[in-house]
């Protein structure tokens, strides 16, 4: 596997976004697939699913989200961008996918995300849905609409009274605070993305993980949200695509199932048709970094290539 990192213009118009390919050691790949990267993490974090995947002779790439990793400018992590970030974050990683296929022309291509990558990628179906192959939407959720309404609200707020650019902890008690309520005898307050202690230790030694969102990351994060229940996004999804839905069974943020299972619940009802659910009993919200990894890498490969 060689690794690449390079830079591309942000749709931003101000902002450099950072990104790697991994790229097999096989003349030509067998096909392309994307990462969407999570909340406060970024695309290191998946070096190793990328060296299985490139193993079997994928290349994979992926990039640091505006405010993530080595994108972030003058020292904000978790702030995107002034103008409509919830769309400008979603057109980069259709320019990142533009920039691999031009590259790359004529290879299958997977885009998979996690978390709030899985949110963006979401957004990323009823955009730009018509030009992958199929789609692996991992740990996402699907929040009552009050919750969406008060995320909404109270990151408006604070970016009206000048925490745009400023961590908000209110709000990420409000958000997160729940998420080790069924852990018995939690170590660390990230106890919920992983049962495995290494991943956790990693995760929380990382100064590029686990930071605050600004009032913007909010605000942004909550906009990507709300759009998922517009039944005028919903019915521009292309009902042919391939869609794998997967999560740890106890994961916090899909509300220990209940929220893949309403996904699916309404991708079905949007008249999809080749959808799919996975649900592993015992991991949590990373299921890349979980305990049965190597099962779960498996599965997603040969969901992949089953066709």
């Amino acid at each position: 596997m060689k690794r690449e990192d390079f830079f591309f213009d942000s749709r931003d118009n101000v902002s450099k976004i950072h990104a790697v390919r991994w790229i097999p050691d096989t003349e030509k790949p067998v096909g392309i697939l994307q990462i969407v990267h999570g909340m406060a993490e970024h695309v290191d974090r998946y070096e190793d699913f990328a060296k299985f995947m490139t193993e079997k002779g994928f290349l994979v790439t992926a990039d640091d989200h505006l405010g993530h990793g080595e994108s972030v400018t003058d020292g904000l992590y978790g702030y995107f961008c002034k103008q409509d970030p919830a769309t400008v974050v979603v057109r980069d990683v259709h320019r990142l996918k533009k920039i691999t296929q031009e590259l790359y022309p004529g290879l299958p291509f997977y885009i998979l995300g996690h978390s709030m990558g899985s949110f963006i990628l979401r957004n990323y179906l009823f955009r730009y849905g018509k030009g992958i192959d199929g789609a692996i939407i991992m740990g996402t959720g699907m929040q009552p609409k009050f919750m969406v309404v008060g995320l909404k609200i109270a990151s408006a707020l604070a970016c009206l009274f000048g925490k745009s650019k400023k961590p908000c902890n209110g709000i990420n008690k409000m958000s997160f605070g729940s998420y080790l309520s069924k852990i018995e005898n939690p170590k660390t307050p990230a106890d919920w993305l992983s049962s495995d202690e290494k991943t956790v230790e990693k995760y929380i030694a990382d100064k590029r993980c686990g930071f605050t969102f600004t009032g913007n990351g909010f605000k942004t994060l909550a906009e990507l949200i709300w759009r998922l229940y517009k039944e005028k996004n919903l019915s521009k999804m292309p009902v042919t695509l391939r869609v794998l839905i997967t999560s740890g069974a106890k994961d916090p943020v899909g509300d220990y199932s209940q929220g893949p299972k309403k996904v699916y619940e309404q991708f079905l009802s949007q008249g999809m048709q080749r959808v799919e659910l996975k649900l592993y009993e015992n991991d949590r919200h990373e299921i890349l970094n979980e305990k049965d990894k190597d099962t779960v890498y498996n599965d997603i490969y040969n969901w992949i290539v089953k066709e």
